[in-house]
């Protein structure tokens, strides 16, 4: 695994279900174009194969 992974929303969470909202509000993310990085685990990939289709992600080796 890498040691961080870069999450960026890439589109908005209008019209999504509350759940997914709640995954986006957790992580961070809130505004298109707002990146975080997060350190590369299990949970955190689980969160971002949930919310997928709404951002980007690039693993990074630090």
């Amino acid at each position: 695994m890498a040691d961080f992974i870069k999450v960026t929303q890439v589109k908005s969470t209008i019209a999504e279900k509350k759940k997914v909202r709640k995954v986006c509000d957790s992580m961070g993310l809130g505004k298109i174009g707002k990146s975080r990085e997060y350190k590369d685990n299990n949970c955190i990939r689980g969160m971002v194969n949930k919310i997928n289709h709404l951002v980007k992600y690039e693993l990074i080796s630090k």
